[in-house]
């Protein structure tokens, strides 16, 4: 059976090709600077594949820079991040969801209302407030100012509404208590949203540079986003270096997102839909 000819998909394919490519185009230009020596990334003209191919970029960034250090200081408050950030979230949906207290109202709506507010509003009063208590250049100076996610909180909250009263009243005659029911049978029931927001959490927090940026002055706290900015030379800008530095950044996120692509896709959904 011959297919009917179809020119708007045709069309569309097109269209989505090409914007692909596009997209696409500024991260291949990227890495192929990394493989190309120094003298080529200045040579006048558009050069889509380096004639003397080259990790020299790759190999001054490992052996001269402190990028172990850097790494360790992002995994650790990443991890601390998207941990803290998941238990948090889902107690106080949990909270919100299933407990009846005083002011219950009033702090979901102080939550809903915190979307008005961006984030780098807050950073000055965040950098005053670990300052003062002595937290500048230190990991736990880092985290704490990114702990704020209503996001997660009310995706919790809806899920939890969601969960038939008659499971919750069949476990408390069975003598659970409140945390039991959190974390033996609420959370167990959606543990599909929880790695989504895990994902995406933790791919935020290493992504984030404004505040790790600053409130780390020393190499020895700064995190990977921040620690390339390092890479600099007296004498000229070294664009293979610089790149090297960004693409070894990226790497770690690029691979999760790789790996866990269908739970961050549906972490974004459920984060569109609650903005939307």
């Amino acid at each position: 059976m011959t297919r009917r000819f179809d020119p708007v998909g045709i069309g569309l394919t097109t269209f989505t090709l090409l914007a692909a490519t596009l997209w696409a185009f500024p991260l291949y230009w990227a890495v192929i600077t990394t493989l190309k020596p120094e003298h080529e990334t200045i040579r006048p003209g558009v050069h889509f594949l380096p004639e003397d191919w080259t990790l020299g970029g790759y190999i001054h960034i490992i052996q001269n820079t402190n990028l172990g250090t850097w790494y360790v200081n992002s995994i650790v408050t990443a991890v601390a991040v998207t941990v803290l950030v998941v238990v948090m979230s889902a107690a106080c949906g949990f909270a919100i969801s299933q407990l009846r207290f005083p002011g219950r109202r009033l702090l979901y709506l102080m939550i809903l209302a915190s979307f008005m507010v961006p984030m780098q509003a807050l950073i000055v009063t965040h950098f005053i407030l670990m300052n003062d208590l002595g937290l500048v250049n230190t990991w736990t100076g880092i985290i704490l100012p990114q702990l704020i996610a209503p996001i997660s909180v009310i995706v919790y909250k809806q899920f939890f509404d969601s969960v038939p009263k008659e499971l919750r009243e069949a476990a408390i005659v069975d003598g659970a208590n409140w945390f039991q029911l959190l974390f033996r049978v609420f959370l167990p029931m959606n543990w599909g949203i929880t790695t989504a927001l895990a994902i995406i959490t933790f791919i935020a927090a290493w992504n984030n540079f404004l505040w790790p940026f600053l409130v780390t002055t020393s190499e020895r706290t700064m995190t990977i986003t921040v620690g390339i900015t390092q890479v600099k030379d007296a004498f000229g800008v070294y664009y293979a270096r610089q790149l090297s530095g960004a693409v070894l950044a990226a790497l770690p996120v690029a691979a999760a997102y790789l790996i866990f692509q269908r739970r961050v896709t549906q972490a974004i959904m459920l984060t569109a839909g609650i903005k939307g």
